[in-house]
């Protein structure tokens, strides 16, 4: 297995803060920072479409409250 890249956490307000990686041989990774040793990974297009998706808005119903 590459090498992950990870990117700077991406944080809410004192929250949980999740990185995105990506390796050399075409895979993306998601983990929570400081747990980068359990992460979810599948290709690079499929983060790129979860990505497009949520900025279209497919995952805000997520966001709201019960």
């Amino acid at each position: 297995m590459s090498e992950i890249l990870w990117e700077e956490p991406f944080c809410a307000e004192s929250s949980n803060c999740f990185r995105l990686g990506t390796d050399a041989e075409g895979n993306a990774y998601i983990a929570v920072a400081g747990r980068e040793d359990v992460y979810l990974m599948d290709s690079r297009e499929a983060l790129a479409t979860m990505i497009r998706d949520i900025k279209a808005g497919k995952a805000d119903h997520l966001l709201r409250r019960p």
